[in-house]
């Protein structure tokens, strides 16, 4: 219960809404507790005696007290949506501003489909939890509590059956709920399962068909909806005791009620209208115990599922960013290293870098270090898993160092704000992203305030310029989510651009030209190299050897490690990593060049 506490920050705006609607709920109440009263004196009084205008006039009352009844109803619902709805609008705004702030690492450990879940379905949840708590949580100990204390006016023996029976539904009530609650906890865990099976199966449907496994995704569907659908049978089965576990014990006692009033009225104790008040108390009891029922479950998942939301909410990035600028050497390079940095020459320096994965056995890198100058294309190639996409993660701060240091300008990573990195590293990485909209909107990501011009110059350094041009509107051409009505080369282009736009110092190309034909990647190349002329520091991931070969550094990894450094000539007589990795690509040329070793 104490996470939950942090989600009521955001009912703060709405505290008159919290406040107001359940005391016009207990309006409400007050006039259905009136009723049977008036009922009473009714029988009592008019029909006893034959006092037509009497029965009239409690006829009156009953209506007035009907329509204010529905009026203190309407005024509480309009307050409690609009609490709710405000509520869950602003406890989604924050959990989805606090997932854009936590880093990589606790993105990985989270996963998108619980992220999914937790901020559409169980905010939902809570959201509905909320509106129906302030209208009916109330209502009923408003409902069971003045229906005794009414019966006391009444009858204190009779009265005495209420004050032993509801204590009883109230122990059978929180039963259950302790039982059910975690309970519906695991049935949203299930319901994550079955969002990312779905997510999958959707976005992964092209490959599911080429490899003919529509049957398999179907059956491994049906067994994890299966399981979700039998978790939530089994609570609900639970929950569902909850009605006639209390239908029987209001029975019982609307039995011994009837018998003892019988004995009241035999011995004068009672008058006849005096059992209808008591029975009626007890029948509005037993109407409220069902909407409890009803109300119990809906309050048992908006329970279980502000705990996700607000476990989500505790989640703390492992990563901060100070919010101004530090003074330049204060990332733990040494003097004569800051100096030479501060002196324009380097642009990027690893020192002794070892890097790990959470829950990961080994670590992902171990002893990178290398220097790489302004103005410097830097190759970066290995195999699958040598460690090249989180190589140049650490560059933009994607991650954390485990030890060692990355210094950029001399500055350790870690010491520049958020906003100063994103202006002087730009990456494009190896999955293209862009979002619904023109192409203008998608390249002024990169920089608000570019021109028209400047978009172009991007375009034709990406070699996009052409695909630009043949579209309809040409930059105003509106993309569908996630570019679906471009190709994949198209995409990869437009993303380059986009980077590009915004002009940072350090370029990331991380496999982003892997869907182009070789001639448009060769122009791409030669764009790229000449942006060293303009001092931009060119980091360049490649599986192929053609992509980096004319770079003025290259860094060859294999698991994790740097196992050479240095120009294509240099690498192909160091660096045996390297020269495997040439020969599989270039394999007529192994019997050249050992001949020329010899």
């Amino acid at each position: 219960m104490k996470n939950l506490k942090r989600l009521f920050i955001y009912l703060r705006d709405y505290k008159k809404e919290t406040v107001l609607s359940p005391l016009f709920k207990l309006l409400e109440v007050v006039f259905d507790l009136l009723v049977p009263i008036v009922v009473a004196k009714m029988i009592d009084v008019g029909v006893a005696n034959n006092d037509y205008p009497y029965i009239v006039w409690c006829t009156v009352i009953l209506l007035v007290m009907a329509f204010l009844g529905l009026a203190s109803s309407f005024t509480a619902q309009f307050f409690a949506a609009k609490a709710s709805v405000g509520f869950a609008a602003r406890l989604r705004q924050a959990l989805f501003d606090h997932i854009q702030g936590l880093s990589f690492t606790e993105l990985d450990s989270l996963g998108t489909d619980t992220l999914i879940t937790r901020i559409n379905n169980d905010v939902n949840q809570v959201q509905n939890g909320l509106n129906m708590g302030l209208r009916l949580v109330l209502r009923s100990p408003f409902i069971v509590f003045g229906a005794m204390i009414m019966a006391f006016t009444v009858n204190v023996r009779c009265a005495l059956i209420f004050a032993v029976t509801i204590p009883v539904l109230f122990v059978v009530v929180f039963a259950i709920m302790k039982i059910s609650i975690p309970l519906f906890g695991k049935a949203q865990a299930g319901l994550d399962r079955v969002t990312g099976l779905t997510r999958e199966n959707l976005t992964g449907v092209r490959v599911i068909r080429a490899f003919c496994r529509e049957e398999r995704s179907v059956e491994e569907f049906d067994d994890a909806n299966r399981e979700l659908t039998a978790l939530n049978e089994f609570v609900g089965r639970i929950s569902a005791l909850l009605n006639p576990l209390t239908y029987a014990l209001i029975n019982i006692a609307a039995v011994i009620l009837i018998q003892q009033s019988a004995v009241q009225v035999n011995i004068g104790g009672m008058q006849q209208g005096e059992v209808v008040a008591l029975y009626n108390y007890m029948l509005q009891i037993i109407v409220e115990l069902i909407k409890l029922a009803s109300l119990i479950i809906t309050l048992n998942k908006s329970m279980a599922c502000a705990q996700r939301v607000a476990g989500v909410l505790d989640v703390e990035s492992s990563m901060s960013y100070p919010d101004s600028k530090k003074t330049a050497g204060q990332g733990g390079e040494t003097e004569r290293e800051a100096s030479e940095s501060r002196g324009g020459e380097v642009a990027v320096r690893f020192s002794n870098v070892e890097f790990s994965y959470k829950g990961a056995g080994a670590p992902s890198l171990s002893g990178i270090s290398f220097t790489a100058k302004k103005g410097q294309t830097v190759g970066i190639i290995g195999g699958t898993g040598a460690g090249k996409t989180t190589l140049v993660s650490l560059l933009t701060r994607f991650y954390d160092v485990g030890s060692g240091s990355v210094l950029i300008d001399g500055r350790d990573v870690k010491s520049y704000s958020k906003e100063e990195l994103c202006k002087k590293v730009g990456i494009v990485q190896q999955k293209s992203t862009l979002f619904k909209g023109s192409i203008r909107d998608n390249l002024k990501w990169g920089d608000q305030d570019a021109d028209d011009a400047a978009l172009w110059e991007a375009l034709s350094v990406a070699q996009a310029k052409d695909v630009v041009e043949n579209k309809p509107g040409k930059l105003d051409f509106k993309l569908e989510q996630n570019g679906k009505n471009l190709s994949g080369g198209q995409k990869q282009r437009l993303s380059i651009a986009r980077t590009l736009v915004a002009k940072p110092e350090i370029l990331i190309l991380d496999d982003s030209s892997s869907a182009l034909d070789y001639a448009t990647d060769a122009a791409l190349r030669k764009a790229i190299h000449d942006l060293g002329e303009k001092n931009i520091t060119t980091f360049i991931v490649s599986q192929r050897i053609a992509g980096i070969r004319r770079a003025d550094l290259i860094l060859a990894l294999d698991n994790g490690r740097l196992e050479g450094a240095g120009t294509h000539d240099e690498l192909m007589n160091d660096c045996e990593t390297y020269r495997e990795i040439y020969f599989s690509q270039y394999p007529d040329e192994r019997d050249a060049f050992e001949r020329a070793v010899r």
